[in-house]
């Protein structure tokens, strides 16, 4: 009976220093877009002993999380008794296509990742894309397979600029036009002269902002000066 008292005491004890040792006061999250901090958070930890560190970093051990939607990986970093780092890699995003209520996000190759009720901040709405069915995990079925490539290098054009659309059309000719919150660019279908363009746009909405109407730059102007329709 001393023995079972004597190795019940250690059990508890053992039990109370690793609860105090253990527990996780410190989450560093770094990487997330489309999820909050603290909806990582509830994906790492949720669940029995999910604030303790020494459960984690056994259960992540060589591995991380990859079943959650619009995520590639979640790796999790024990960086000491009470904290944790989180890195989150999320999947990359060109853009979405919105049908009824639904959002349905793609990637540089026109591969369909996700299917969601909820706008992501920073992925722009495309339009102008003609297809008759969509399948998740699947390329969206366009005629013209080089329309992701122009997607990837416009959206890549309004990255380096520092620049957040909100819809980009692309017409039958290949016009592009772009929407910015109120504000609509025009900017046509001549592709050698679409970054000279675009790299002119933060000056011009900054000049604009609080407006709404049609900024015209559909024919390329060395000198900058294109015209503004107030609506």
């Amino acid at each position: 009976m001393i023995v079972l008292a004597v190795l019940a005491v250690l059990v508890v004890g053992l039990g109370v220093y690793v609860k105090t040792t253990y527990t996780v006061q410190t989450v560093y999250v770094e990487g997330n877009m489309h999820y909050t901090v603290d909806e990582i958070k509830e994906i790492v930890m949720g669940g029995p002993f999910g604030d303790n560190s020494l459960f984690l970093s056994l259960k992540y051990r060589n591995k991380g999380i990859s079943d959650v939607p619009f995520v590639d990986v979640i790796d999790v970093e024990v960086l000491s008794a009470d904290t944790i780092k989180i890195h989150v890699i999320e999947k990359m995003l060109t853009g979405y296509i919105s049908m009824l209520d639904t959002y349905l996000y793609f990637d540089k190759d026109g591969y369909v990742v996700e299917s969601s009720a909820v706008k992501t901040a920073g992925v722009p709405q495309i339009a102008g894309l003609e297809f008759d069915h969509v399948v998740v995990g699947r390329q969206l079925p366009v005629e013209d397979e080089e329309i992701f490539h122009s997607i990837l290098n416009i959206t890549k054009l309004l990255n380096k600029y520092q620049l957040n659309s909100d819809k980009i059309y692309f017409a039958s000719d290949g016009g592009v036009t772009i929407w910015f919150q109120d504000i609509k660019v025009t900017l046509g279908n001549d592709m050698f002269t679409l970054e000279d363009k675009i790299m002119r746009l933060p000056e011009f909405l900054e000049s604009l902002a609080g407006k709404s109407g049609v900024l015209q730059m559909t024919v390329y102007d060395e000198r900058g000066t294109y015209t503004f329709q107030p609506e």
